[in-house]
């Protein structure tokens, strides 16, 4: 006898919440088929469905979307970046609390010893027939955060070396959640073949019908979910193994949206507003916004940040800031709609030279216009760098503006003096700046994103 067993998943929605409906007709009519014909299926999550951007995530620390998660029946989930990262202690620790679904995660720790009790470095699972399916949770181990936060991410494949031995001896099918990337995925596909299916995320990569390497069937949907991933394997009862092994990722663009789903996002936005509603500032005037050409309030918030890291100088972008803020209270709520980005202030250091390339790069055309996707900026443009503690003096010629003068306390900048230099995180990753990425020394500062220090400025500048 052969069996068919089903797994759904979703991979880094990011609150994309305006696609969640669909999300939610889809998966209601796909377990309304399985049940109808008695077959064995589960629903999972892969992590960085949490994302602080939007507001109902933000007013409840990530706890709406587990209740969305719950809504729909989930089985079992791991955690992304988004979830581990940008949430405090405390908020993480009881962020899965209430959850009526297995969290599994076999390389978060909590270095306080304390680990909450949702936690789980394996889950294991059972098909109406008896399939024993073993799931193990792995997340990016991003530990110059996580340890600033009292958590700890621990070796991926000491801990693959550790949990798929024990489930190779308990159960029929290994799966693995990996919020990890794409190419982690296909090299522990290469290392490990006891692995049936290793379900990804993290780099927002879609495989429409999954990719073979060894024993392995390694898939993903892609990002916010506009295509939710499936996986069926066949079991040979007879054999008393894997005979098939299958992935698809549906594009769900066409898809009826869910209307209770959507009745609730309404009430949890209603929710979202009272919480983030409180004003916090009142402005006498209203606060003019321009990604391109230097303002008052990118001045200030720069200073601050300067100031706050106890920095040498500082630079941020114009385009952090989304939009103007008029007169008249200003609430939580205006400041993360303005703001909305999970980002953290952090200091490099870097010499002279280094800083002055730095300075020379952000000053062009293509880095301001740049519509930069990821590395936790939500805008839309780079826009302007605005810098504070040193003095940037530009000029323009044929092939546009460039550099003139940098000097630091009436000094030209030192090439073999270290700098410390307080910027947003987004630049210490990928190759936007690259002297940035690869500065030696990067402090970073959480739980607080850039916003708190955007509500700190509007509270101490006469405004």
């Amino acid at each position: 006898m052969k069996e068919k067993l089903y797994f759904y998943y979703t991979n880094d929605l990011h609150s994309n919440f305006a696609q969640w409906p669909r999300v939610a007709g889809f998966f209601k009519d796909a377990k309304a088929n399985r049940i109808a014909r008695n077959e064995s299926f589960w629903l999972m999550d892969v992590g960085d469905h949490a994302d602080r951007v939007h507001p109902i995530t933000e007013a409840t620390m990530g706890k709406a979307n587990v209740q969305l998660m719950n809504d729909l029946g989930y089985d079992v989930a791991t955690i992304g970046n988004n979830e581990g990262i940008t949430l405090g202690h405390d908020d993480l620790f009881h962020l899965y609390d209430d959850a009526d679904f297995l969290v599994s995660c076999a390389n978060l720790h909590s270095m306080d010893q304390i680990e909450p009790d949702w936690l789980q470095p394996t889950v294991k699972m059972t098909s109406m027939n008896g399939i024993k399916i073993g799931v193990i949770g792995l997340t990016a181990p991003f530990n110059d955060f996580y340890e600033l936060l009292d958590w700890h991410i621990s070796s991926t494949f000491r801990a693959l070396d550790k949990y798929v031995e024990e489930l190779k001896q308990s159960t029929d099918i290994i799966i693995l959640l990996s919020h990890l990337g794409l190419n982690e995925d296909q090299e522990i596909a290469r290392r490990y073949r006891d692995i049936d299916v290793i379900i990804g995320g993290h780099t927002h990569h879609l495989l429409r019908t999954g990719e073979h390497i060894n024993n392995t069937i390694i898939t993903a949907a892609g990002k916010h979910c506009h295509f939710v991933g499936e996986v069926i394997l066949t079991w040979d009862h007879v054999e008393k193994k894997v005979v098939n092994k299958e992935a698809f990722a549906t594009d769900i663009s066409h898809i009826a949206k869910d209307l209770p789903t959507e009745q609730t996002l309404i009430e949890l936005q209603e929710t979202a507003d009272d919480l983030l509603g409180k004003p916090i500032v009142y402005l006498k005037k209203p606060i003019e916004v321009k990604w391109f050409k230097h303002t008052e309030i990118m001045q200030q918030l720069t200073n601050t940040v300067k100031a706050w890291t106890n920095a040498d100088c500082a630079m941020l972008n114009a385009g952090l800031l989304m939009d103007q803020l008029p007169a008249g209270d200003v609430t939580y709520g205006d400041i993360h709609r303005i703001c909305p980005h999970p980002i953290n202030p952090c200091v490099v250091t870097l010499n002279g030279n280094e800083l002055l390339e730095v300075i020379r790069a952000s000053i062009t055309k293509d880095f301001m216009e740049m519509k930069l996707k990821g590395f936790g900026f939500r805008g839309e443009v780079l826009g302007r760098m605005i810098f504070s503690g040193i003095k940037v003096e530009t000029a323009f010629h044929e092939s546009g503006e460039y550099v003139k003068d940098v000097t630091y306390h009436g000094r030209p900048l030192d090439p073999s003096h270290t700098y410390r230099v307080a910027t947003a995180d987004t630049f210490t990753f990928g190759r936007l700046l690259p002297e940035v990425a690869k500065s030696e020394t990067k402090d970073f500062f959480l739980p607080e994103f850039l916003r708190d220090l955007l509500a700190d400025t509007l509270r101490n500048e006469d405004y």
